[in-house]
């Protein structure tokens, strides 16, 4: 059964979240301690990141910096399969169309398919840490591309052309959506165009950026069912931890942070005071969203674990 479907047959609203796989040489136990944390309530899919190379300067025996090209956190694939053995619960590795050539994404389809592992979400990726050499690459310069990739491989239909054997099980995906309008988006016109043909090409369900501001997500979703997108629209929620994010977040994600937030934030002493501010908060957003029926709620849980399980025991 798809993540679309699993969502439908819930009852009350439903619960996901995304881990991020483990620094190279790292165990694999900490992503489970997660997971043993928040299986309580019932995830319907767990996604996990994916990351590509990134340049490191590392110093030779000579004491001289030479660049180095590193993934750091590898293994999303296997991890992905891991997750999905040990527990039984749907898992949605991200595919990533920048950072990687067609041809390796197409390696990674061939075994998360022979893994059994049959649900992806589909993103480009961040940009900004990419190479000159990773730019120039044969990559997907859009989601959609990457969109069509797949589309293509479940027809049997290889990367560059040639034709296999259709795979057993096809695969089912979701992509991204940014209520705030994504950095690059001259507006939301040009947001609500590029959402709709994601729909319209084969996405079985939408995630949006993190936000903290429902209004945003409510006129976001009213926008997109008035241009015919019908698929489920996932809210994407984040419960801040840390005095920082007040910056950070909108920064990096171009999230806007409400005033009465911001204020509470800024007369935080310390970290404890800023996850306080944020579990309230966070609350506040999923009591709101639980109200109006939303077909589910995708925690960013990413160094937030326990923030994300006290918003959990107050609303599942």
């Amino acid at each position: 059964m798809k993540v679309s479907e699993l969502i439908d047959k819930t009852q009350q609203t439903a619960f996901s979240f995304e881990l991020l796989p483990p620094l190279k040489g790292n165990s694999i136990q900490q992503v489970f301690n997660t997971i043993e944390r928040l299986k309580e309530f019932d995830p319907k899919f767990i996604n996990i990141t994916t990351h590509h190379s990134e340049n490191i300067y590392r110093e030779d025996m000579n004491g001289v910096y030479r660049k180095t090209n590193v993934r750091k956190r590898p293994g999303s694939v296997a991890i992905a399969a891991a997750i999905q053995h040990r527990y039984g619960i749907r898992a949605v590795p991200h595919i990533i169309s920048q950072g990687f050539s067609k041809e390796e994404s197409e390696y990674a389809l061939i075994d998360l398919s022979f893994l059994g592992v049959n649900d992806l979400l589909l993103l480009r990726g961040d940009t900004k840490k990419l190479d000159q050499q990773q730019r120039a690459m044969d990559c997907h310069p859009h989601a959609t591309g990457l969109q069509e990739q797949v589309n293509n491989f479940n027809n049997g239909i290889a990367f560059d052309g040639s034709t296999f054997n259709p795979p057993e099980v096809s695969f089912t995906y979701g992509m991204a959506c940014y209520p705030e309008k994504h950095e690059e988006s001259p507006n939301m016109e040009s947001e609500i165009h590029y959402t709709k043909m994601k729909a319209d090409n084969g996405a079985d369900y939408l995630v949006t950026q993190m936000f903290f501001d429902n209004s945003k997500y409510f006129a976001f979703v009213d926008r997109c069912r008035a241009a015919g997108i019908t698929i489920p629209i996932i809210p994407g929620i984040k419960p801040i931890h840390l005095k920082s994010q007040l910056t950070v977040l909108p920064q990096i994600f171009r999230s806007d942070i409400p005033e009465e937030l911001e204020k509470a934030l800024r007369e935080c002493k310390n970290d404890d005071d800023a996850k306080e501010v944020g579990v309230e908060w966070c609350l506040q957003q999923c009591r709101e969203l639980v109200e109006h029926h939303v077909p589910s709620i995708h925690f960013y849980s990413l160094m937030a674990t326990e923030s994300v399980y006290r918003v959990a025991q107050e609303i599942y």
